[in-house]
């Protein structure tokens, strides 16, 4: 009788045990499903592309007549470089990592593509941020250790205040933004300080004006804007 209990104790135990490891599985696979995508840094190669193909997506931000003179960054294996010297004050690049720090499932996410195309008044303040950004990457930084090295590099004065009329284009058919809409539509960004971002009636009813989740001051000190246009940068109409 005394083996017998001792038996169904053991069974009990052995039972209770699998059942709290098929729990914690089952948890996390649902996390899984909820975000799929990386929580940390991929393998860096996974981010990387042929340089000339990375020229062209850049410049495919904007339309032929301001991308042709644009310079253009690059990713290297030690962050973003100059590839191609501009003549006309545009700057092209293709982000990987410019989501807000928080509240972005697909930021480590190695598909993501951002033909991007700043004009000068832009440049000056988004570069900085763009180069910031990539080299605590580069340096393993977590999430939450970049939104704090990004409050510190603000507080130096190492990103400068945006210009007025500073704006991007980003019109590229071959970009990938996320999982949820791909390119998202040809649009354009308009980015103005903080202080003043209720001024473009973003997001009221009716208004074509969106106000971008990321940046508006969490942390840089700059509002984005984005109004979506009716063509691609080739000239082909969008859906």
């Amino acid at each position: 009788m005394k083996r017998n209990t001792v038996k169904m104790i053991a069974l009990g135990l052995f039972a209770l045990a699998l059942a709290l490891v098929l729990g914690e599985v089952r948890r996390a696979q649902a996390q899984d499903a909820k975000n799929p995508y990386p929580t940390s840094m991929a393998p860096l190669d996974q981010y990387l592309m042929d340089r000339d193909a990375e020229i062209a997506l850049a410049r495919s931000a904007a339309p032929p007549s301001i991308a042709k003179d644009a310079t253009v960054y690059v990713l290297g294996r030690n962050g973003f470089e100059i590839a191609v010297k501009g003549t006309n004050g545009f700057v092209c690049d293709v982000d990987r990592w410019m989501d807000a720090f928080e509240n972005s499932p697909e930021f480590w996410n190695p598909k993501r593509r951002g033909p991007v195309c700043y004009n000068a008044q832009a440049a000056r303040t988004m570069i900085p941020i763009l180069l910031i950004r990539t080299k605590m990457v580069l340096a393993g930084k977590s999430k939450a250790e970049m939104d704090e090295g990004m409050k510190a590099a603000i507080a130096k004065g190492e990103v400068p205040a945006i210009e007025p009329g500073g704006m991007a284009f980003m019109m590229s058919k071959q970009g990938f933004l996320n999982s949820k809409c791909g390119n998202c539509g040809p649009h354009l960004m308009f980015y103005v300080a903080v202080k003043d971002a209720k001024t473009w009636g973003a997001d009221a009813p009716g208004s074509p004006v969106y106000l971008s989740p990321h940046l508006n001051g969490d942390p840089e000190p700059v509002t984005e804007f984005d109004v979506f246009v009716s063509k691609w940068s080739d000239g082909t109409p969008a859906d």
